[in-house]
């Protein structure tokens, strides 16, 4: 099974991250973690996407705030998919890192999800490994139908409590 990689401009991302982390090993999807940063070690990140693919990655995650320049650093160094967390800073509560990975030029696509919302990058994630993975596609479906267990019990406990 191909991995996932997962790489954040700083270990103060970790905490996000780990939400990511969390649902690719709920899963049994391998991944690998980097810190890298856009901005302070843009070699290093550029090495590192342009070698993702021989290196076994189907898809990347970029946890990034402030600037957040990383998802597209690496959107420009490899043809994989590349999927955006903005992260929440001091700032802006997140909106400026949100703009920043969000508004990537023509021809540099980056997959951007809400602030702080490393489990929907890894679900997305999932879901690109889903195209050619019938186990994972198979387990998605049956998460989104627990999902859906869980708001009718919800929906229906409402129900009786307020009159149908």
């Amino acid at each position: 099974m191909k991995k996932v990689g997962i790489v954040m401009g700083s270990k103060s991302d970790l905490p996000i991250v780990e939400k990511a982390i969390e649902v690719l090993k709920e899963y049994e999807v391998p991944f690998e973690i980097r810190v890298l940063s856009a901005h302070r070690c843009p070699n290093e990140v550029r090495d590192f996407a342009s070698k993702a693919y021989d290196s076994g990655f189907f898809v990347l995650i970029a946890a990034a705030g402030m600037a957040a320049h990383l998802a597209g650093a690496l959107a420009a160094n490899t043809a994989l998919p590349i999927i955006g967390i903005p992260c929440r800073s001091n700032n802006s509560d997140g909106m400026d890192a949100l703009l920043s990975t969000v508004m990537m030029p023509s021809g540099v696509p980056v997959a951007t999800v809400g602030i702080d919302n490393a489990k929907n990058a890894a679900l997305l994630a999932l879901q690109i490994l889903a195209t050619s993975e019938e186990e994972i596609y198979k387990k998605l479906i049956e998460n989104k139908e627990k999902n859906k267990e869980a708001v009718l019990k919800i929906d229906e406990e409402i129900r009786k409590e307020y009159g149908e």
